[in-house]
């Protein structure tokens, strides 16, 4: 079976499929001409992820999130010779209307945030690839662009609005909603599009938004045009866009062929990655297998292989996972990473990775492989790595353990058994935090000696004793106090509260470096959490609650 019903603590929630493929598109067309793709939002009413609301005006639920996001990984590895992307819509004087107000009435808290926080991962994805991988984005905004919908634009290079004297951009969810823009629309209006402050606040608290000159002079669009001249523009700049593109012309893709995925009671099980489910105990267990053998690496057999070579498939799979696991299993508050397989075999992978990113497709491999390992940085979950004699714990494997809020290494007598911990220059930068810090910089705080001591250990092997003065592991029992260091360190985590929790975490993972990333997720661990909990928002006379139904707003005024 695909999908397994799961229990929320006081109310049911049910799986999410986030695999899908063109063929199963209800609400996205994708189009390509020459080097130039066009994504064209034409959201089906009745084609909601879950019942009770309509997706008018191209409002948006979860679902339409997930297809978007499947579109630009496609673009991406199925696609090399596309070089510049418009998303547009399809709908006369619309271009999104945001997300869908009365599914986000109907949701639980937990749903609205998962929502947001994946709505705003597909938005990184955008900037990602505008960042690494050669595509350049146009929001092409042919009418009224307001809430997600302008954060949508808002993640594109370049936003250009109709110019038809009614179609403005704006970011309700405040006057309207007595909430944020969920998705990073704050932190994008002042740190990307450099909005003057007194103008964003006018922005922010207007319902109606900009149009028109305005808006182009307060910097929320690039342009705005005429209606009978918008289409060749758009056209045009996006070829323009697309002549300053590295990828290739000529190269032919690779197809992300569906993953093979079983689901039952115990947990989710792939080739690559395999989860168990303690539901008593409140924890995960994923397992990342890495190849068992050490074989010669050329360009031919690593396209043969596509989407089944070892980093694509490992990250793909355990990209599913995280995100099955963060909307489906709400009560498994700690993940716990291990690992199995041939660290020579990592190794040398990462050393042909490293060696020939210059490669559209291992460039791009790279790219799934940074964004599947940012998912686990920003995840509301306690994060434990456990390193067992068995464990592959090298190079990239090594950032699952990385990313971890503490690291156990068995300090065992084993002989020929006993693990080891091996860095790789994959470890020092190529799969950045969202804070674009590496794990180990993060960790040590950016200390140069301390980077400079561990660049010197690459390659090498570590025991759990050399690890742990290394300062890489939290902690190295030995055989005799392992299994009650472990049993504790479970039992402890899981009996503390999840939501004190998630603030901790949430401080800790990036220390004092802020980026655009950084500031948008933890405002949407604190803030936005916070906001959809009160009942200015979400009461029975909450803001949220009454939209669209006619009954007056009842705000409680005091300032908390």
């Amino acid at each position: 079976m695909d999908v397994v019903a799961t229990q929320e603590s006081h109310a049911k929630q049910e799986a999410v499929d986030f695999q899908v493929d063109p063929s199963r598109y209800k609400h996205w067309r994708l189009a390509f001409d020459g080097p130039v793709a066009t994504l064209t939002m034409d959201v089906a009413e009745d084609g909601g992820i879950r019942p009770g609301y309509k997706l008018k005006l191209n409002s948006y639920d979860l679902g339409v999130d997930i297809e978007l996001h499947d579109a630009l990984q496609r673009i991406r590895f199925e696609h090399p010779e596309i070089r510049s992307v418009i998303i547009t819509s399809a709908k006369n004087r619309i271009f999104c209307s945001g997300a869908n107000i009365y599914m986000l009435g109907l949701s639980s808290h937990a749903w609205k945030v998962n929502f947001c926080k994946f709505t705003n991962e597909t938005r990184n994805g955008i900037e990602d690839a505008s960042t690494h991988s050669g595509l350049k984005f146009i929001a092409a905004c042919n009418g009224t662009t307001a809430g997600g919908g302008y954060e949508l634009a808002l993640a594109c290079d370049e936003i250009i609005l109709v110019d038809d004297r009614s179609s403005a951009v704006s970011l309700p969810e405040l006057p309207l909603l007595g909430v944020l823009p969920g998705t990073g629309g704050l932190t994008r209006v002042t740190d990307k599009r450099k909005v003057r402050r007194d103008h964003a606040d006018i922005f922010c608290t207007n319902p109606d938004g900009v149009r028109g000159q305005r808006a182009k002079e307060w910097r929320l669009v690039d342009d705005t045009v005429k209606p009978q001249q918008f289409a060749e523009h758009v056209k045009q700049r996006a070829r323009k866009l697309a002549e300053e593109s590295d990828r290739p012309a000529g190269a032919n893709g690779v197809a992300l062929t569906p993953l093979k995925r079983t689901v039952d009671e115990a947990g989710l099980h792939y080739g690559y990655v395999d989860v168990q489910c303690n539901r008593e105990a409140r924890t995960a267990t994923l397992t990342v297998r890495a190849p068992e053998s050490v074989t010669d690496l050329t360009f031919e057999k690593v396209i043969g292989a596509g989407a089944n070579w070892w980093p694509l498939q490992m990250a793909r799979e355990l990209d599913d996972a995280i995100l099955t696991l963060r909307a489906g299993e709400l009560d498994l508050g700690l993940w716990i990473f291990k690992t199995t397989g041939n660290p020579d075999a990592v190794l040398a992978i990462d050393e042909f990775i490293l060696n020939h990113q210059h490669n559209w497709f291992v460039r791009e491999v790279l790219g799934m492989m940074r964004r599947t390992f940012a998912r686990i940085d920003v995840t509301s979950r306690s994060i434990y790595a456990i390193l067992e004699p068995g464990s592959c714990v090298a190079g990239t494997l090594l950032e699952l353990a990385l990313a971890a809020d503490r690291i156990y290494m068995r300090d065992t007598l084993e002989d020929g058994n006993a693990p080891s911990m091996a860095l790789s220059n994959m470890n020092f930068g190529p799969l950045p935090m969202v804070n674009k810090l590496s794990r180990l910089a993060a960790r040590f705080y950016s200390d140069e000696a301390q980077m400079e001591t561990l660049r010197g250990a690459i390659g090498k092997k570590l025991s759990a004793r050399e690890a742990l003065d290394a300062g890489l592991v939290t902690s190295a029992p030995d055989d005799l106090d392992w299994e009650d260091e472990i049993r504790q360190a479970i039992e402890s985590r899981a009996a503390q509260s999840p939501d004190a929790l998630t603030g901790l975490e949430a401080n800790l993972r990036f220390g004092p470096a802020e980026t655009l990333e950084t500031r948008i997720f933890g405002r949407l661990s604190a803030w936005q959490n916070w906001i959809f909990n009160r009942p200015n928002a979400v009461g029975t006379n909450g803001a949220l609650k009454v939209y669209g139904t006619g009954a007056p707003v009842k705000f409680t005024w005091e300032r908390v």
